[in-house]
């Protein structure tokens, strides 16, 4: 367990002066009267609430760090040798290119996606607002699903509310829209998030009547917080619109005292928090009705990684209200903007809630209730995370939620744009090792300039390098459903991992190493 690190972490620009620690506190052993920092309790000595969050605030991503005792790599991945699933079991047929990673969820509306992959909810944060274009269409290019997620319209400085008090007018929001159904096809769906706020100010409203969107999520919460959603900002007058239009700020910017310490500079920035949602059964069925009423042709939920009672909850009010897609969001989480010690220690980790979820839709499948379909999500970056959630939570599980993976190849991919124009020092070894042009450096770039021709070189290089990442994802998907003699997602199965721990086996029921497929091993001995 990685329980040293409690008073100091590279998210928060910490670290300890001893080389011991107490482990529990993550206090030096030997504190020392006079010692210069530089571990949380010394920083927040001068910064206070400051620390409660990764640092630089709204520039970087950080992912909790805790080491849980099991967790998705105490499962592997099997391969036979033996047969295939949708395809001839013929050498000069079932090739590993041939395996379709299409995948599809939703009730009657379905929507298909190129990977069985879309990306977490990305909404009021300065990374989501300042690299858009670049998630939008990336995401929309590689023929996967986006979420904007929640408060988007809230915090828009160009926001216009109507008689009714309801959004009116969000050039921010329709930009986003608009920039991923630019380039989306076929594949894919933009997913619209609501909150407390957003249901309040009408968004689920504006968005489906002026902009045309068909999918709105409702959020209950997610892996890296119990809490609403929290930005900063730097403007004591945006504070206090921010507080006008509703929202939670802290500490109050109305209060004088607060006022002088941001005007004699100590006090540098106010929080904007969204309001805790409280959920029940009839409200959660009177919503859903209201969003299909005003047009919303899919409505999908968003859970976090609460206790197994809310679990239950999510999956039976989701089958009953017939909701299209269950996002399922396992501890540890994370894309920085929430509080770092909640982020390592709140929740229900990944691969516990989703054992209890396979469980829990098993159950209501064998009582002969629709089960909904599924999306897992918790810190996953790989094709392996990918194939072993799918297998975990088969049939049920139809996609799987990136938060942090989807996000950083779109930032990598914007700065290198910065880098080939000479700024910040121009291109790293790191990169110029690849060449020095953006057709040598991005290894699809061709591979779209063939589909979209001249219009490729406004593509930004931000949405190169996601279509990278997936392309990356999906020929690795590729690879391990053919070593596993599938060759389409619909055929995976839970008999296609092992757990490498007796712990593991009890927490998922997927059988110990030594004991999957143990009994056609022995029949064939014995026959």
């Amino acid at each position: 367990m990685n329980l040293q690190k409690a008073n100091a972490n590279e998210a928060l620009q910490t670290k300890n002066r001893s080389r011991d620690v107490a482990p529990q506190s993550g206090i030096c052993s030997r504190c020392l009267d006079g010692c210069k920092g530089n571990c949380d309790l010394f920083q927040a000595t001068f910064r206070g609430r400051e620390l409660l969050y990764p640092q630089p605030f709204g520039s970087v991503t950080a992912g909790a760090d805790k080491d849980y005792p099991v967790d998705y790599s105490h499962l592997n991945i099997m391969g036979y040798a033996l047969g295939a699933k949708g395809v001839a079991a013929d050498p000069d047929h079932a090739t590993f290119p041939t395996v379709s990673t299409e995948t599809v969820f939703g009730t009657t509306n379905k929507v298909k996606m190129k990977v069985p992959i879309f990306t977490g909810a990305l909404g009021s944060t300065e990374i989501a607002r300042v690299n858009w274009e670049h998630f939008a269409i990336g995401a929309a290019i590689s023929g996967i699903s986006l979420v904007c997620g929640e408060n988007v319209c809230g915090i828009d400085p160009e926001l216009e509310f109507g008689p009714d008090g309801k959004v009116a007018k969000s050039p921010e929001m329709d930009r986003r829209v608009e920039l991923y159904r630019r380039y989306r096809e076929d594949y894919g769906d933009i997913l619209v998030q609501l909150n407390v706020e957003d249901t309040r100010n009408g968004v689920a409203e504006y968005v489906l009547d002026k902009l045309n969107v068909e999918t709105i999520e409702l959020k209950w919460g997610q892996g890296a917080k119990c809490i609403g959603g929290e930005i900063k900002v730097n403007s004591l007058k945006r504070a206090i619109e921010l507080k006008k239009r509703g929202y939670i700020v802290t500490p109050d910017p109305e209060d004088a005292a607060n006022q002088a310490a941001f005007k004699a500079g100590p006090l540098k920035q106010f929080e904007r928090h969204s309001r805790l949602g409280f959920i029940d059964q009839e409200g959660f069925m009177q919503e859903v009705e209201r969003l299909r009423g005003l047009g919303a042709k899919r409505v999908t939920l968003k859970t976090g990684a609460y206790p197994m009672r809310e679990l239950a909850m999510a999956i039976r009010w989701s089958s009953d209200a017939g909701i299209d897609l269950l996002t399922i969001d396992g501890a540890p989480g994370g894309t920085g903007m929430s509080p770092w010690r909640m982020m390592t220690e709140w929740g229900v980790p990944a691969l516990h809630l989703h054992a209890m979820a396979y469980e829990l839709c098993e159950r209501l499948a064998q009582k002969g209730r629709p089960v909904p379909d599924i999306a897992f999500a918790g810190g996953f970056s790989g094709e392996d995370h990918v194939f072993k959630s799918l297998a975990l939570g088969a049939p049920y599980c139809k996609a799987v939620c990136m938060g942090r993976a989807l996000m950083i190849p779109g930032m990598v991919g914007k700065n290198a744009d910065k880098w080939l124009r000479g700024e910040d020092g121009g291109l790293p070894s790191t990169v110029s090792k690849y060449g020095f042009t953006k057709e040598e450096i991005f290894m699809n770039y061709e591979t779209l300039k063939e589909k979209y021709g001249s219009e490729v070189d406004q593509l930004p290089l931000g949405a190169i390098g996601i279509y990278n990442v997936a392309d990356k994802i999906k020929v690795g998907l590729q690879q391990l459903m053919a070593g596993a003699r599938s060759w389409g997602v619909e055929h995976i199965t839970r008999r296609d991992l092992a757990s490498l721990t007796p712990e593991c086996a009890q927490i998922t029921g997927i059988p110990f190493i030594m004991d999957a497929y143990r009994q056609e091993a022995l029949e064939i001995i014995d026959a």
